[in-house]
Formats: structure tokens, C-alpha cells, sequence
């Protein structure tokens, strides 16, 4: 049975929900991951308004689609993160408050836990984010950093997010970490090093997210096969790699879409991601769940993005088979 294909609406949240639904319907996705942020997903609206929750899903049903997930990566990214003042620009007034670090770090983690419970009340499995992390800045060792310094920082994870993660198991949802570059984990290693620092929390696993992995060496698909029981939701995202000789894989400070750069997301499909070895690693691990476009591409236009994006999964989907097909040539006797 094909999975779903949903699209990530958190690139289209300058656009009211109703429009985004018309838009994916049109596009051809079966279904929306929603944003927590515009008017996709409020978390606030969900804890306060016992049918808030239903008004989602009769706004996605009258245009044929369903949900399965929704997304708070920007609130989470604050929860473990050295505030400064790029995070006013993507949280909302009531977590930013006066801005003071510790405060608005606390915020965030309140806002998670309720997060957790409106996703309960919506009836999603899994909620989508990033952790932030305290420790990103030293990714390069200089100056000294000591294993010390490193494993405060995964003590500081676990002490900030047990809590949340404590709720969500009470609710019965999953946190999906997307491994990714300025979180607590982001490649193999870290992602494991996350994993026992929570104490293999039950609540806690990965969003798979390949376009965040490529462009570091990694053969994206083994994160599925390293972590087969901890993969909650997958994102299909693509990326394209320019190394030259001339340009470097840490971005040179250079904005998305920038010529210099030696990588950059494309389009799903226009890039060097390995969907066919993703496919059948998600068919391994008997992964069932959507396969959700989180589109970004500084060189086209997003609706010709997602609706190519969408017709690409569908025509490279890989159903697992019933039985070998060696099974024909033997006798049904």
C-alpha cells in the first residue's frame, strides 16, 4: 500500500490554512504536516477551544485531504539554544516575552508540552521539531574543548527536554527530532550521543530528513537502518552538492541560493539525495507513515516546486512486494 504524500506547509505559512489546502489539493497530496505558526496550527487556539481541533480537520477533509503530523520546529529550536536576538524574528510574542534567555528558554518548553497535548486533542502521532542545542557553536574544537564541555551540553538536552518528552508519552504522541545542523544531534554520532542522553526515552526519536545529511558525506538512507525503530516521520527534502575544489561544505556565511555556496536545497528529484535507496530502507523498517515534502529551493518558484515535488515521490514510490519474485517460477502445489 502507498504511503501517503503530504507537504509541510511551514513555507507557505504567510498563506491562511484554507488557501494552503486548495493549493496541495490542486498540487495532488493526499495531506497537510501542519506548522505551528500562522494560523496552520495554533497551539494556543487547540488548548483553549475544544473545537478547534475538528475545525482543522473539517477545513482538510472539504478539500480531500487528511493529517498526520504537525511541526513546532521554531519554538523547540529555543528550548535548548544561546538566545540571541535572531530568535525574536521566529517566535511568537508570548515565548519571546522581554527576551531574557532563561525565560524565554522556559517559555519554549511550556509551549512544547502544550504543544504535545493540542497535537493529543487533534489526534496527530507525532509532532514534528528541532531541540536547539547549547552546544552547536563548538562544532569546531578551538579553542580546547575538553569532552566535559561536550557532555554538558547533552546533560543540559536531557535536563531541559526529559520533562516535555514526559509529557508527550503521557499523551500518547511521538517527538521527532529532524537531525539537523544546530541541534543536539545532527549527524549519526550525535543522534545516538542524543538518544542515551534521554536514556532512550521512549518519546524520542527522528524525523528523516536526508538534504541535512548529504551535503556532511552521509549516505542518508543509513540513518533509517541505524536507528529503525526510532524513525517517526520522514521528510523528503533534496540537495545538491557544488563542490569544485573552490567552495566549502560550511556555506562560507552565505545566504541560501547564493553561487559561491558548495551546496544548496533544490527541488525534490533535482538534487544528488538517493530517494530509491531511502524507499526501500523505509520499506525495511516497515515505515508506514507520510512521506512529507518539506520544499525549499531559492531557484524556483514553490508551486512548481511542490506539485513536481509531489509527482516525483509518486512516480518513485517502491511497494514492497508480497513475496520474492522468485516465488513465480516455483509450483503453486
Amino acid at each position: 500500500m502507498a504511503r501517503p504524500i503530504t507537504l509541510f506547509t511551514g513555507q507557505w505559512a504567510d498563506l491562511p490554512l484554507e488557501t494552503m489546502a486548495a493549493k496541495a489539493a490542486a498540487f495532488g497530496f493526499d495531506g497537510l504536516e501542519l506548522a505551528c505558526w500562522g494560523d496552520h496550527f495554533e497551539v494556543d487556539r487547540a488548548m483553549a477551544n475544544e473545537g478547534y481541533a475538528q475545525s482543522r480537520h473539517d477545513l482538510l477533509e472539504s478539500h480531500g485531504l487528511k493529517t498526520w503530523s504537525v511541526s513546532n520546529h521554531l519554538v523547540g529550536q529555543a528550548v535548548c539554544d544561546r538566545i540571541d536576538d535572531r530568535h525574536k524574528a521566529i517566535l511568537p510574542e508570548s515565548i519571546w516575552g522581554d527576551g531574557h534567555p532563561e525565560g524565554v528558554r522556559q517559555r519554549a518548553a511550556e509551549a512544547m508540552k502544550d504543544t504535545a497535548r493540542a497535537a493529543a486533542k487533534l489526534g496527530v502521532p507525532v509532532v514534528n521539531g528541532f531541540t536547539g542545542s547549547c552546544i552547536w557553536p563548538h562544532l569546531y574544537f578551538f579553542p580546547p574543548t575538553p569532552p566535559e564541555h561536550v557532555q554538558a551540553g547533552y546533560d543540559d538536552f536531557a535536563n531541559r527536554w526529559g520533562p516535555i518528552l514526559d509529557v508527550f508519552a503521557e499523551v500518547g504522541v511521538k517527538f521527532a527530532l529532524e537531525v539537523h545542523p544546530a541541534e543536539i544531534a545532527y549527524d549519526f554520532v550525535t543522534a545516538q550521543a542524543a538518544l542515551d542522553a534521554v536514556g532512550n526515552h521512549p518519546a524520542f526519536g527522528f524525523n528523516f530528513d536526508p538534504s541535512h545529511l548529504i551535503w556532511q558525506g552521509l549516505d542518508a538512507h543509513r540513518l533509517i537502518e541505524l536507528f529503525p525503530d526510532r524513525i517517526f516521520h520522514a521528510h523528503m527534502k533534496d540537495a545538491k552538492l557544488f563542490q569544485d575544489g573552490t567552495k566549502s561544505i560550511l556555506g562560507s556565511h552565505l545566504q541560501f541560493g547564493d553561487p559561491r555556496r558548495g551546496w544548496d536545497f533544490v527541488s525534490v528529484g533535482r538534487g544528488d539525495v538517493d530517494f530509491d535507496a531511502i524507499m526501500r530502507a523505509l520499506n525495511r523498517i516497515g515505515y508506514d507513515g507520510p512521506l512529507s515534502v518539506e520544499w525549499e529551493d531559492s531557484g524556483m518558484d514553490r508551486d512548481q516546486g511542490a506539485a513536481e515535488s509531489c509527482a516525483y515521490l509518486r512516480a518513485i514510490e517502491v511497494t514492497a512486494p508480497g513475496r520474492g519474485f522468485e516465488d513465480a517460477f516455483g509450483s503453486d502445489e
